[in-house]
């Protein structure tokens, strides 16, 4: 993209699941393997974080449920017994046998964690859906929400700080959608918030009378600020 930056720099969503699943929950192994509704993003930061994993891009589950799985899937012998997590993020390829594998894991006790719970997803100038639209069913299914460790969740605040040391008074949360990143930057106690009008959010959001979520300040495009 012609962005210099480097990956040491770059804090996604799906880090900040891997960190809180081998830092916080701590779960003891053999019972700490993690189910992946999600690509191959994903299971590269488990990897780093040294997490194993089934599902994500697991080419056998790439296919239509047959009559046997669900015999098979509620008698358990489909199921990993070491899965303790069911993460979900955004899956290209969510079919009916990863989310009834998904909730059985569920039901067998496993806790429910999201990359994000983004609703949609801009590409080329329009909407699609999110990773959030990819844990739906299970959120329907299972009738409770996943802790997401995305924005805006104080969870991924804490990490990003743990790691780079920043003074939040000094800092300037800058985002496209108004439940997500200004949310995390108001929810964080940065020291401002700035809305870009090039992605989800209008400004007719924020500035209605009784707008819930509103930014410090916003600007049409980041090549207003001239810095």
């Amino acid at each position: 993209m012609g962005i210099p930056c480097k990956v040491e720099e770059v804090f996604g969503s799906s880090y900040s699941a891997a960190i809180y699943i081998s830092r916080i929950l701590k779960l003891s192994a053999p019972k700490n393997k993690v189910f992946v509704l999600g690509e191959s993003g994903v299971e590269q930061e488990l990897e780093s974080e040294n997490v194993p994993y089934c599902g994500g891009t697991d080419a056998s589950l790439r296919r239509d449920m047959q009559p046997e799985d669900y015999t098979n899937i509620a008698n358990g012998s489909m199921l990993d017994e070491n899965v303790g997590v069911v993460l979900t993020g955004l899956d290209f390829h969510v079919n009916y046998l990863k989310l009834s594998l998904g909730l059985a894991y569920l039901r067998n006790g496993a806790k429910f964690l999201a990359t994000n719970t983004d609703s949609t997803l801009p590409n080329s100038h329009t909407l699609f859906p999110g990773a959030g639209s990819v844990s739906a069913p299970l959120v329907k299914a299972w009738g409770k929400e996943p802790l997401a460790l995305g924005k805006p969740s104080q969870a991924m605040m804490d990490a990003i700080e743990g790691k780079f040391h920043f003074d939040r008074k000094r800092t300037c949360m800058v985002g496209d959608r108004l439940n997500t990143d200004i949310q995390f930057g108001i929810e964080g106690k940065l020291g401002g918030t700035l809305a870009v009008l090039t992605g989800v959010s209008s400004k007719e959001e924020f500035l209605a009378e009784g707008a819930e979520i509103v930014p410090d300040a916003y600007v049409d495009k980041l090549g207003d600020l001239n810095v």
